[in-house]
């Protein structure tokens, strides 16, 4: 085993380093890692330029705004039958200006991550991310990642494509390990410690969870994310899914990956090393920072986020993660051990039952009964190291049915 985390993310090495400004393609433009790389990336004009955007379609008005504002060459958006509304808002922005070339489908995002740029950063949220990644790693381009699924529902494709120092990640998690690792050798980690803030169920017990409402979950103290990210950090599912990532990330195993909960989210990860020194990464809670790890490694971007204020006092507490309340940490590493295609069935039923719980069709608590149901089913994978994408494509669609239909069968008892 080599003596450093893997090339997935070696601090060390920085990948395809270039002089001058870098062009970004951002993917999932309009959601919160989109925007605020945009933001980023309007106050340091002479250190980057957006030349594509892609998002979903769901947000047409603000997708117009961010191209014109950055003179972008192209504009992706998912839905086809968005084309016509994208188009009449860039012509009344554009006015006389020629419009930016308009790419449309389920592929259109894909496209854009292997087109020329220095960097791609993937913002997209689900499995979706998963072929853009894959586009953007096979080009050559250095990939920023916020797409934490692409890499557990594909992390042996991931791996196999990337190159040294390729991919350097966007959560701020990983991007806090990604630093403190820095320090040392992979020979001189003794454990990763992933932090969680504990969402805004920290504290409750199971019975406590039986009737919290989409609101509750939605409520998250620390920070402001998109629906689908919230309700997993209430879950945890969110912190089982980066304790993953982490082991794929720095080839650490799962049992020397610990989770420990930290409400302040002060402190987004810390390295444990041989001779007892832990190494903490922190800043307040905001994601730009991650975000210009991402896109200017191995340079810093001056006040890409706020720093602290050390004349005023603060505390900051660790508690142990309640694994009876939250089981979603110690399912994420039991699908993470067996590989293969679990990772993706555990990913994607947990995907259903959350669009069931924020439609009201499931409670809180049957979000992870289910997923943990459908992971039983599943079992042992059958592939492995000979992992395709048919086969994630495969596992996620069975997962996705089989978590409707447990999803549906708790309703009806429950009702009956």
């Amino acid at each position: 085993m080599s003596d450093r985390p893997s090339p997935l993310a070696d601090p060390h090495i920085a990948f395809d380093v270039s002089e001058g400004r870098r062009d970004i393609v951002v993917l999932g433009s309009t959601g919160s890692i989109g925007t605020q790389a945009i933001d980023l990336v309007l106050r340091n004009p002479d250190r980057f330029r957006v030349t594509a955007l892609a998002a979903s379609g769901g947000r047409i008005g603000l997708l117009a705004e961010q191209a014109h504002r950055l003179k972008v060459r192209t504009v992706a958006v998912a839905r086809e039958d968005a084309v016509g509304e994208l188009t009449d808002a860039l012509k009344a922005l554009y006015g006389s200006e020629s419009l930016p070339e308009i790419l449309a489908g389920p592929e259109a995002a894909t496209q854009l991550a292997a087109s020329p740029c220095h960097t791609v950063l993937n913002g997209i949220t689900g499995s979706i991310g998963l072929a853009p990644t894959l586009a953007a790693l096979e080009a050559g381009r250095t990939l920023a990642l916020a797409n934490k699924e692409s890499l557990i529902v594909g992390g042996p494709l991931v791996k196999a494509l990337a190159k040294p120092g390729q991919i350097i990640p966007v959560d701020s998690e990983h991007a806090a390990l990604f630093q403190a690792l820095a320090a040392g050798t992979r020979a001189d980690v003794r454990k990763l410690v992933v932090t969680a803030s504990g969402g805004p169920f920290r504290g409750r017990t199971r019975a406590d969870l039986e009737g919290v409402t989409r609101e509750d979950a939605l409520a998250h103290p620390t920070w402001a994310m998109g629906p689908v990210i919230t309700v997993n950090s209430s879950t945890l599912v969110n912190k089982g899914l980066e304790v993953i990532e982490a082991h794929l990330l720095y080839d650490i195993p799962f049992d020397r990956i610990e989770v420990v909960v930290h409400p302040q989210s002060y402190v987004h990860s810390m390295v444990e090393f041989t001779d007892g020194s832990t190494l903490a990464q922190a800043t307040p809670p905001d994601m730009r920072g991650p975000i210009a790890i991402g896109i200017g490694w191995p340079e810093r971007v001056p006040d890409a986020a706020p720093a602290f204020d050390w004349s005023k006092a603060s505390t900051w507490e660790f508690f142990p993660l309640d694994n009876e309340a939250f089981p979603a940490v110690n399912l994420a590493r039991h699908v993470g051990e067996l590989g293969g295609t679990a990772p993706a069935v555990f990913n994607a039923a947990n995907e259903e039952c959350v669009d069931a719980f924020l439609a009201g069709k499931l409670p809180f608590n049957g979000i992870m009964d289910t997923v943990t149901a459908v992971v039983t089913e599943h079992g042992r994978p059958t592939r492995g190291t000979s992992l395709t994408v048919s086969d994630v494509l495969e596992a996620e669609t069975w997962a996705r049915a089989r978590a409707r239909e447990l999803a549906a069968k708790a309703i009806a008892e429950a009702r009956a």
